[in-house]
């Protein structure tokens, strides 16, 4: 006689077939709201908006020393950008548009945090003419615009690619940006291996 044991759960494996659903699935049981977009942890948001501002001043506004010496140009212009995995926007609102960016397209792949974003969060943006496109898409799905974007910003997002994809879309990104455009990138990463989160099936690399 053989004892009936429980199956084991199944362990995910790195970029298996339903790699892309299985992260979707998670993202739609999130609420859309800041603390939802953190993960729980919405007291970060100014001080993380205010370090991004601060690190990205010296692209768009240059540096001066004593006496208001200029001491680097300013590395890019400042009329538009692109926030990938957007979510309801909070990056685009708290940061990008206080550069200030004249306009920002939206790229997120949710469309429950789309809805959030149009109808309520970045609503008054909307209607000031600063939200450019608002594109549901997964970023493995996302073609930028051929030289449109002084800035594509992407933002604890990149994780959910998979390696073959990750690379294609800054081979895309590259060619949406204006000449001298730049790619900015805040992630976690790793001291060595891969962390993969089975829970929301994504990886720090």
């Amino acid at each position: 006689m053989t004892d009936n044991f429980d199956a084991p759960a199944k362990e995910k494996t790195l970029y298996d077939a339903t790699w892309y659903s299985d992260a979707q699935s998670y993202w739609d049981t999130v609420t859309p709201t800041v603390n939802g977009m953190l993960g729980g942890f919405a007291h970060i948001s100014t001080i993380d908006a205010t370090t991004s501002l601060s690190f990205l001043g010296e692209f768009v506004h240059g540096l001066k020393g004593r006496k208001g010496v200029i001491r680097k140009e300013p590395r890019i212009g400042k009329s538009y950008a692109c926030d990938c995995g957007a979510g309801i926007g909070r990056v685009t609102k708290e940061f990008l548009l206080k550069v200030p960016f004249e306009r920002v397209d939206v790229v997120e792949q949710s469309a429950k945090f789309v809805e959030q974003a149009r109808e309520s969060y970045l609503k008054r943006e909307i209607e000031e003419g600063r939200i450019g496109e608002i594109m549901c898409a997964g970023l493995q799905d996302f073609v930028p615009e051929e030289g449109k974007y002084d800035l594509i910003w992407c933002q604890w997002v990149l994780g959910h690619l998979t390696d073959d994809d990750f690379i294609a879309f800054f081979q895309r990104c590259k060619k949406g940006l204006k000449l001298g455009g730049i790619i900015g990138i805040k992630e976690n990463n790793t001291s060595k291996d891969l962390v993969i989160d089975e829970q929301d099936s994504s990886v720090t690399r």
